[in-house]
């Protein structure tokens, strides 16, 4: 049987000899002291929990399939109150980072393996890692892809990177090409798309847009007088926060980047937002500090509400800031995360159909992004793309609520700050019944993965309204809702607070890349019957809530 050896204290590489001393060091250091309890035994910390997660990967190198050729690397750790410990792998396969090869193995408060999640439960095996199909015509054929989800639309400085992969995420693994396209519009604004193309035969697999984003955001300002925590330098103050990470915004000047994978030919820029006196911008789109406010505002609002509600400290649970730039490209009509700069990205709108995309529900949106991709990776096309951005409205709502600010009150609207009247309604997206924007499902069929993101995510929207609030008509906040259920039964509500501890257990403890609906609803009803029994009201809420929307 292969062994695997621990390399690095996070990587784990494929080897042909045991490794029986290290799995013998480990097995000792969770053995209690004579006379101990479990009570007794210290919470395990992060080197512990990947000390216990590698013996765990030594003893189960079959049944995850780990054979010679893989190498793993931890990805994220969570450490529950009661000692369980849960550490989330990627994988590689000869090298080649494997698509649908994460998982994630549960350990108890000692060490012991209880069990593992996993993407794809494919073994991986590969004739050849040679491909038939060279770079430069994957990146042609992805180059293609790109003018053609872009019709009538002249591209300016169109490139196309490719990366060699293994995809597990689409039935039998296969090697294939990876490739990220991006241009500029004709107004200057950056379009990009990854192509996933089979590297033996030239088939296209999968295509999705690359920007994660709500395709609109807010005004300035859109939280009236807000506190804000900065920097002094001098005589004047930099909007930075040295409390929440360092965590900065800046000015991108109307410019836009043009991004390869991590390599960056054009940046915009985040010329850091400075004042004299420490009260920033006039509430009006006319002083450029405005919009800063809010996208400073935002980030703040947001970093609260993961450390004060989950007791995660930053996007990525390091204490680590990210940074927001504002007045980005020409009547930019968008907001975006991106994980190669690690920052939030706003543009002004056009005026007519959204204004400045700053709002706060927006800004926690594009951050829960940074949440969900340092955690279950949600691959952004089909079912787990509709989970990746609903993961992000959920989320964007309950700062909203958290946040508890009279001029922007929570509510179950999504961007409706941003919105004008050239946009014809009065939110982006509808929690209570998704459909009202003309484009979302309520309810899951078969065809829901065909659907963009953004609209597929109405399924799980209206699951989280009804798990929330529960079906039927009522005011919640002042505003009227009216969410029906798609197989006629009555839910009754559990309370915002209960949602989000869910949501976020299933988030970062259970669900993987390739998580669609249906495991999605295993994910958070084994997140409920941790936080709450498998016998309680809340777990049997979580059920009925699924079997509402079609799922289940």
């Amino acid at each position: 049987m292969s062994r695997i050896r621990h390399v690095r204290g996070s990587r784990l590489a494929l080897a042909g000899t045991a490794a029986t001393t290290a799995a013998l060091l480990v097995a000792a250091l969770a053995v209690l002291t004579p006379g101990a309890t479990a009570a007794d035994r210290p919470a395990p910390s992060r080197a512990a929990a990947l000390d216990h997660a590698a013996a765990a990967l030594l003893e189960h190198a079959d049944a995850l399939d780990l054979t010679d050729g893989q190498d793993t690397e931890a990805r994220d750790v969570v450490l529950d109150e009661d000692g369980t410990q849960h550490v989330r792998y990627d994988r590689t396969y000869r090298g080649l980072p494997v698509l649908g090869g994460d998982f994630v193995v549960h350990l108890a408060p000692d060490g012991d393996f209880r069990d593992a999640d996993r993407a794809t439960g494919t073994p991986l095996a590969l004739p050849t890692v040679t491909p038939k199909l060279s770079a430069p015509r994957a990146a042609d054929l992805a180059a293609d892809a790109l003018r053609a989800a872009n019709p009538g639309r002249l591209l300016k400085r169109l490139t196309a990177n490719s990366e060699l992969v293994v995809d597990a995420l689409h039935g039998t693994p296969k090697l294939a090409w990876r490739t990220d396209a991006a241009a500029l519009d004709p107004h200057g604004n950056p379009v990009a798309r990854t192509v996933l193309t089979d590297a033996g035969t030239g088939t296209r697999i999968d295509a999705w847009d690359t920007v994660e984003s709500v395709s609109g955001d807010g005004e300035s300002l859109y939280g009236g007088t807000v506190p804000l925590e900065t920097t002094q330098a001098g005589s004047t103050y930099r909007l930075e926060d040295a409390t929440r990470g360092g965590t900065y915004t800046g000015d991108a000047e109307n410019r836009t980047d043009l991004c390869i994978l991590t390599l960056c030919l054009v940046r915009a820029p985040a010329t850091q937002f400075t004042d004299a006196d420490n009260h920033w911008g006039t509430g009006g789109a006319d002083d450029r500090a405005s919009a800063a406010v809010d996208a400073q505002y935002g980030t703040d609002a947001t970093w609260d509400y993961y450390e004060d509600v989950h007791g995660r400290s930053g996007i990525a649970g390091d204490g680590k800031g990210s940074y927001n730039r504002v007045h980005y490209g020409n009547e930019y009509n968008n907001a975006f995360w991106d994980d190669s700069c690690f920052c939030m990205t706003y543009g002004d709108g056009d005026g007519t159909t959204f204004g400045p995309l700053v709002s706060l529900d927006v800004a926690a949106h594009e951050m829960s992004h940074g949440v969900t991709s340092k955690t279950a990776a949600l691959a952004y096309s089909g079912e787990s793309g509709g989970l990746n951005e609903a993961t992000s409205d959920v989320f964007g709502t309950l700062v909203e609520w958290h946040a508890d600010n009279s001029a922007d009150p929570g509510d179950y609207l999504i961007g409706e700050k941003v919105v004008r009247d050239g946009f014809g309604r009065d939110a982006l997206r509808y929690m209570d019944r998704p459909s009202r924007d003309g484009a979302s499902a309520d309810c899951w069929d078969t065809s829901l993965g065909d659907l963009d993101v953004h609209y597929s995510s109405g399924v799980a929207n209206h699951f989280a309204y009804l798990l929330a609030e529960g079906s039927g008509a009522r005011t919640v906040g002042g505003v009227a809702y009216d969410s029906p259920t798609c197989d006629g039964s009555t839910v009754s509500g559990i309370g915002r607070d209960k949602l989000g501890d869910i949501w976020y257990r299933a988030l970062t403890v259970y669900m993987t890349s390739s998580t669609d609906y249906a495991g999605a609803r295993t994910a958070t009803l084994r997140a409920a019957g941790d936080l709450y029994g498998a016998d309680s009201d809340v777990y049997e809420a979580v059920g009925a809530a699924w079997s509402a929307v079609n799922v289940g």
